[in-house]
């Protein structure tokens, strides 16, 4: 069994060893399996590579992302600026309609608006926006056009999680209502939670997800 020391001098050693973040200014703490990250960081994007991060390690159960962006003299943009950024990054991504979104900043805070047909092209948009200079955070607020029926929603969430997830997929139950799923069940670390979810997320017609898994590292020992 690991202890919460064990896993918050695995949280510190993994973000040392990513390269390209900047982690003097972070400071974990771990509760139970829950991390907590703290500090400041100098972009958007490295408050969501420190979060990925720890959730790569061994026996974390959650992550609660505190840190602040602070961002460098360097970094320093204008709404417009940014704003000008933003729509021209999703007009060259190929995964994202472009037509469909709104783009709005207020202090270096991007709000992403309309609608779009997959939940991974919210996701998309919202990853390609999340990488540029000068954007303090980004709220999602697509919603995703509703197209398939709920038995197809089920079929196609239960393939994907027997195609993608390390974790045994028939320990996990998924229950659709309407357009809304929602994931139960057991998996070996949060990262395959978080994979789950994902594969859930993905499938066409689902506008909503309720991820109610439960980590638990020994759920595949053997006796």
């Amino acid at each position: 069994m690991r202890t919460d020391s064990d896993i918050t001098k695995d949280v510190i050693a993994e973000l040392r060893w990513e390269q390209g973040l900047r982690n003097d200014d972070l400071a974990v703490g771990v509760r139970d399996g829950v991390v907590t990250l703290a500090g400041f960081v100098d972009s958007y994007a490295d408050k969501w590579r420190a979060e990925r991060v720890a959730t790569r390690v061994k026996s974390v159960r959650a992550v609660a992302n505190d840190l602040e962006v602070k961002l460098p003299s360097s970094s320093t943009r204008t709404d417009p600026e940014i704003a000008r950024a933003a729509v021209s990054a999703l007009e060259w991504n190929i995964l994202v309609p472009h037509d469909h979104i709104k783009v709005t900043v207020e202090k270096g805070w991007v709000t992403l608006e309309g609608d779009v047909d997959y939940y991974y092209q919210a996701e998309e948009a919202e990853r390609t926006v999340r990488q540029l200079t000068g954007v303090n955070g980004v709220t999602n607020l697509l919603t995703v056009r509703a197209q398939a029926t709920p038995q197809d929603i089920k079929q196609r969430i239960r393939e994907a999680l027997q195609r993608t997830v390390e974790a045994d997929a028939d320990r996990l139950t998924v229950e659709v209502d309407g357009h809304k799923v929602a994931l139960k069940g057991t998996v070996r670390s949060y990262a395959e939670l978080k994979d789950a979810e994902r594969a859930a997320r993905n499938a066409p017609g689902v506008t909503e997800v309720e991820n109610r898994l439960i980590v638990d590292p020994n759920v595949f020992s053997t006796v």
